[in-house]
C-alpha cells in the first residue's frame, strides 16, 4: 500500500506528465499531411482543421508549372500520412518526388472526379498541349469542381484518421457552404457585365474551367503552362483580336511575366487591370491569401474592368 507521501508524489508526477503531454488539437498528434501547391493547402486546411498538419510544397505565389523539388521537399513526403496532389498532370515532377522519397503515405489526387476540359485550346486555335497530355489542369477555376477537391479531401482524411470523421465532415460542410456562397456571388458578378463584354485577356491559359462555369470567354497567349512560350504569330493574333472585338483589358496573374501583356497593352490601347491569381494564392494577408478570396479578387477585378 502507497503512504501518503507516496500517493501524493505519485499524482503529482501524472499531473506533470499530463501537463506537458500537447493534445491533438495542441499539435502533438496531428496527422501530417503535404499539399503541393498554396490553393490545395488551402483547402486541406479547411477541412482538416486543427487535426492536420499541412505542408505545402509550392507556396505563395509559386508556379507550381516549372517548381523544381528539394531535398526537404522529399522529407516531408517522408514524413506524410498523406499526399495531396491536383492531378491532371498538373504537376509533372510529383512522381518522380514521391518515388525518390520512399514515402509509404497515401497519394490522393484531389481533382479526380472532375470533368476535364481538354488543354488543347481549339476554340482559340493553340493546337497543342503543353505537356499536360491534352487535359487541363486548372479544375479549381471553377467552383463546382472545387465541390469535388474538398470531398476528395474529406474522404481521404477520413480514411487515414477516423476518429476524426465527425470533425472532417463538420469542416466539409461549413466549407461547402462558404462555397455556395461564393458561386452566387461570382453568377451575380458576371450577370451584371453586358454580354457582349465578356471577353478577357489573360498571360496564360488558366481560366478555361471559369469560362465554362460562368460564360466569360478567356484568351491567352500562352497555352495551359506557363513553361510554353507565347509564338509571335499568337501574340500578333491575340492583338488584332483585342482591336477587332475592342477588348477592354488584358490582365497579367501572379505567376506570368507582366512584360509580354504590357507589350500588348501598348499596342491595343487595352489597359492592364488588376492582378489577377491563376495557380497559387497571394502571400497570406494580401488579396488572395485564401481559395475564396482568390476567387472573389479575381471576380471583382473582371467585373470592375468589364462593365466600365
Amino acid at each position: 500500500m502507497l503512504t501518503r507521501r507516496a500517493a501524493v508524489s505519485l499524482l503529482a508526477g501524472c499531473l506533470a506528465l499530463a501537463a506537458s503531454t500537447p493534445s491533438m488539437a495542441q499539435g502533438a498528434d496531428r496527422l501530417k499531411v503535404v499539399a503541393t501547391f498554396s490553393i490545395l493547402g488551402d483547402m486541406v486546411r479547411n477541412v482538416g482543421g486543427e487535426r492536420v498538419e499541412v505542408a505545402t510544397l509550392v507556396g505563395p505565389n509559386g508556379d507550381a508549372h516549372v517548381y523544381s523539388p528539394t531535398p526537404a521537399d522529399g522529407r516531408r513526403l517522408a514524413e506524410a500520412g498523406i499526399v495531396f496532389t491536383n492531378g491532371l498532370k498538373f504537376e509533372g515532377w510529383i512522381d518522380r518526388l514521391v518515388k525518390s522519397s520512399g514515402t509509404r503515405a497515401a497519394t490522393i489526387e484531389a481533382g479526380r472526379g472532375v470533368k476535364a476540359l481538354r488543354g488543347e485550346d481549339e476554340g482559340h486555335g493553340h493546337g497543342h498541349d503543353h505537356g499536360h497530355g491534352g487535359a487541363d489542369p486548372h479544375a479549381w477555376q471553377s467552383i463546382g469542381n472545387a465541390k469535388i477537391y474538398v470531398a476528395n479531401i474529406r474522404d481521404a482524411l477520413i480514411a487515414a484518421d477516423g476518429a476524426g470523421r465527425a470533425t472532417y465532415e463538420a469542416n466539409a460542410a461549413a466549407y461547402l457552404k462558404q462555397l455556395d456562397d461564393l458561386d452566387a456571388e461570382v453568377k451575380g458578378l458576371v450577370a451584371g457585365i453586358p454580354p457582349e463584354r465578356r471577353r478577357i485577356i489573360t498571360s496564360h491559359d488558366a481560366f478555361r474551367y471559369f469560362e465554362e462555369a460562368y460564360g466569360i470567354d478567356f484568351v491567352a497567349p500562352q497555352g495551359v503552362s506557363t513553361e510554353a512560350e507565347a509564338s509571335a504569330k499568337d501574340v500578333a493574333r491575340i492583338i488584332q483580336q483585342i482591336r477587332r472585338e475592342r477588348i477592354a483589358a488584358v490582365f497579367v496573374e501572379n505567376v506570368s511575366d507582366a512584360r509580354l501583356m504590357e507589350r500588348i497593352a501598348k499596342e491595343t490601347g487595352a489597359r492592364i487591370g488588376s492582378r489577377v491569381y491563376s495557380d497559387a494564392l497571394s502571400e497570406p494577408g494580401g488579396p488572395a491569401g485564401t481559395y475564396i478570396d482568390m476567387m472573389r479578387h479575381n471576380i471583382r477585378a473582371f467585373s470592375a474592368a468589364l462593365s466600365s
